[in-house]
């Protein structure tokens, strides 16, 4: 299957064997079709960069497999409370400094307290006062805190879908897939932008990969940014043991949430530190240009910000501010 004919067509009508084939495909194929859908739709040495904070940490009712903030695990993460609003501020100065255009905020709750969408509300509008991009990810919302979050002007809401809905269960209980559909549904009739995509390496089936990508790229407007996140395995949490994920299996992912949602960000997102500079190499080939920057992803490793800088030098790639073509 060419990807050719679909260069400037945003497609939402793909179907699972249409993703299934482009899994399939040979790989120097695969990623000549989505460098060639990537070149037609972004400049191609520009990665826009976000910065990840972790504004409340731990303590969460969730029991998300992957997560050691869920308060069911022994994961040795100590709990802290939500951040006041200058340390804040000063976190997303210090990103802007680093060259981070967007600064986004994560709070362990399953479900906000419309007291807390005051304060993070107040966040919101401090970080937008620096020049920067706002995303948040606080769990599941109600319509009056979905449009408390719009009047206070962000930009974007994070919402991963992190795998099929069929194998859902199998990572998390305490809420359904529909739950998550719902708050993105909110969040898009709400006018505000949406990141949302999934993870990998948390032993899901080809074809648990192929509709997850395949319910990103059918929803009636794509994510805006789509994060493919690599299991991270944190000591404490069920998914700790699971099988390391292959490399060309990842870079294949990159490649067709590409091919499927043309005008959309991929991000690069949890799993950095455990990969190569040849393995982001080929990922940025096959079409992410947008990574978290900084040495920590809420509670876990990142790549150190000199080394990103090294490695982007290295490639001839740059940092750009434009969040959305």
């Amino acid at each position: 299957m060419s990807a050719t004919s679909e260069l400037n067509t945003v497609r939402h009508d793909w179907q699972l064997s249409e993703v299934e084939a482009l899994l399939a495909l040979p790989f120097n194929d695969l990623l000549f079709n989505a460098q060639t859908v990537h070149r037609a739709n972004f400049d191609p040495n520009e990665i826009q960069v976000s910065s990840l904070l972790s504004i409340k940490t731990g303590s969460c009712s969730e029991d998300c497999g992957y997560c050691p903030q869920s308060a069911r695990y022994d994961s040795d993460l100590k709990p802290e409370a939500l951040m006041p609003i200058d340390a804040v501020l000063k976190a997303a100065q210090d990103a802007k400094d680093q060259g981070a255009s967007r600064f986004c905020m994560g709070a362990a709750w399953r479900s906000p307290k419309d007291r807390d969408i005051e304060r993070v509300v107040e966040m919101v509008q401090g970080v937008k006062a620096l020049g920067m991009e706002t995303c948040v990810t606080l769990g599941m919302l109600t319509d009056k805190q979905t449009q408390a979050l719009k009047d206070g002007g962000l930009d974007y809401y994070n919402h991963n879908l992190d795998t099929s809905e069929d194998y859902y269960s199998e990572i998390i209980t305490t809420r359904t897939y529909q739950d998550r559909l719902d708050t993105l549904e909110r969040v898009r009739d709400a006018g505000i932008n949406v990141c949302c995509g999934g993870i990998v390496g948390m032993g899901e089936s080809e074809t648990d990969r192929a509709k997850l990508l395949l319910q990103l790229a059918t929803m009636p407007s794509h994510p805006e940014s789509v994060p493919i996140n690599m299991l991270v395995q944190v000591e404490g949490t069920p998914l700790h043991g699971a099988d390391a994920m292959d490399p060309i299996v990842f870079v294949r992912t990159i490649a067709v949430a590409r091919i499927l949602m043309p005008k959309s960000r991929v991000r690069l997102s949890a799993g950095r530190k455990e990969m190569s500079d040849e393995m982001q190499a080929l990922c940025f080939f096959a079409g992410a240009n947008s990574i978290f920057y900084g040495d920590k992803l809420l509670t876990t490793d990142n790549p150190m910000t000199n080394h990103d800088q090294k490695l982007f030098q290295r490639l001839g790639v740059y940092m750009g501010g434009s969040s959305y073509a």
